[in-house]
């Protein structure tokens, strides 16, 4: 439908339109006039959300992430602040509501949970944009009651998020204290393992202990190895010995045998001159050569016994040795088993100081969730307080006159629109077109049953001439 049309349509049904509009005009001002003005009280609150917690020293959370502040809105919308506020203003003592809970609940369900609810009905609370600061409205028909009940409100809110942080401080107090006993008697039998452990295996300073041990292994070690050089050089010399002792450096050193061998030399040739002059059986060569027999006999002898000196000398080589290997693997054994002591030790001492620390975290974090628990601040700060409101916010008068007036334009409009659809008539060109579906030839000018100006004037002048009477006293023209 075109424009045209619609203005056509409006000018024909006119009256029904400006009925309609009379009609719903007059109902919104009715119902805008007589309802009862409600007066809307408003608080502030203000969250600090960038100053660094005094106790835990962590910063929480800032205005970048929503969930805070959503989560914020959700602690002043909640049934716990209502609650608390219901009890704050005394409500949960009122008899006469409680008889209004049991007549519309029979006595079911929860009488502190039906009065927040009721709290909560006019309970507005919007965040400001780009900002901390959160505001929490209440409307009644009371403007005292409701800044009352907002300021309530603010208060609650305020205690709730106390109570949320300090709660579960309070509950974190006793598990850490009990866990604490725990963790301390876990510490003093560690301790005491170890100091048994140190007392039964005589440990002081069990690092120095070992030191000392394996210096006193590393000296064995080089007395052995002296030792085993000293046994080789003495065992060579006794095989020596065993297969040509005459030519041994310690027999040819010794005097005894170098003063019995230069003897034995001068006596052989001693007889080698006398045998030439006095025969074989010659008493004095018979003597001479007793004499050479006898100190060839001291020479063997003093040769065996020089020989048999450096068996006793390996004997003894070989003795010490063996005393020295012993010596060595003893203090092996005692190096191992001072390291398995201390390795023993080192175990308990580890379990000793993870105790402690155990001990020392949950006495640290004790001593913060008994400071916490004892808090009486919050990053929350009332900043204004509501006041009674001097103008109610419900009905906005302008507003409803504003919105009544257009809605009586569109309701009179649609009105018109659907009588024209049940009651369909012929007004424009277009109309006869669609209706009749012929072509159309031409268009009558529209009629103008008003008179016009000139032809209103000549009709009153010729009444005017036909009923006035003529100067000559004549009567009317005819």
């Amino acid at each position: 439908m075109r424009l045209t049309e619609i203005f056509v349509l409006m000018r024909a049904r006119w009256k029904l339109a400006l009925l309609v509009w009379l009609v719903v005009v007059a109902l919104v001002a009715a119902a805008t006039f007589l309802k009862q003005p409600l007066y809307t009280a408003s608080a502030a609150v203000v969250l600090d959300v960038k100053s660094p917690d005094p106790i835990a020293g962590v910063i929480l959370p800032g205005m970048s992430n929503s969930s805070y502040m959503g989560t914020q809105l959700g602690v002043v919308r909640s049934e716990r602040v209502a609650m608390r506020v219901a009890r704050t203003l005394g409500w949960d003592q009122d008899e006469q509501r409680r008889a209004r809970w049991l007549e519309a609940s029979g006595g079911q369900g929860d009488f502190n949970a039906w009065l927040a609810g009721g709290l909560l009905t006019n309970l507005e609370a919007v965040p400001t944009r780009d900002s901390n600061v959160i505001t929490v409205s209440y409307t009644l028909p009371d403007p005292q009651r409701a800044a009352e009940i907002a300021n309530a409100w603010v208060q609650a809110y305020i205690d709730t998020t106390l109570d949320l942080r300090v709660e579960p401080a309070r509950q974190y107090t006793g598990f850490f204290d009990a866990h604490g006993k725990q963790l301390r008697e876990e510490l003093e039998r560690a301790q005491a393992r170890l100091s048994d452990y140190q007392r039964k295996n005589g440990i002081v300073a069990t690092d120095e202990r070992v030191d000392i041990e394996n210096l006193r292994l590393v000296e064995l070690s080089s007395q052995m190895v002296a030792l085993q050089g000293l046994a080789n050089e003495t065992g060579g010399r006794q095989r020596q010995a065993a297969g040509n002792a005459e030519q041994m450096p310690e027999v040819l050193s010794n005097p005894v045998v170098a003063g019995m061998t230069a003897e034995l030399g001068r006596q052989e040739a001693r007889l080698q001159e006398l045998g030439a002059r006095l025969g074989e059986r010659h008493p004095e060569i018979v003597e001479l050569r007793a004499k050479i027999a006898e100190q060839r006999a001291g020479i063997a002898s003093e040769t065996r016994r020089v020989a048999g000196s450096i068996t006793v000398s390996n004997n003894i080589s070989q003795g010490r040795l063996a005393q020295a290997r012993a010596a060595v693997e003893e203090q092996r054994g005692k190096l191992l088993q001072l390291k398995a002591q201390r390795d023993e030790a080192a175990v308990l001492q580890r379990d000793v100081e993870a105790a402690k620390r155990a001990y020392d975290t949950i006495t640290s974090r004790a001593s913060q969730a008994s400071v916490e628990s004892h808090t009486t601040q919050t990053n929350v700060s009332m900043l204004k307080r509501a006041a009674a409101p001097l103008r109610p916010s419900e009905p906005r008068t302008t507003l409803n006159l504003a919105v009544g007036v257009l809605a009586g334009f569109l309701l009179a409009a649609a009105a018109a629109l659907g009588t024209e659809m049940r009651d369909r008539r012929l007004r424009t060109e277009q109309d006869v077109l669609r209706g009749l579906k012929l072509p159309l030839l031409g268009v009558l000018p529209e009629r103008d049953n008003r008179p016009r100006r000139g032809a209103r004037l000549r009709g009153r002048w010729a009444a005017q001439i036909a009923g006035a009477p003529g100067k000559n006293g004549g009567g009317a023209l005819t």
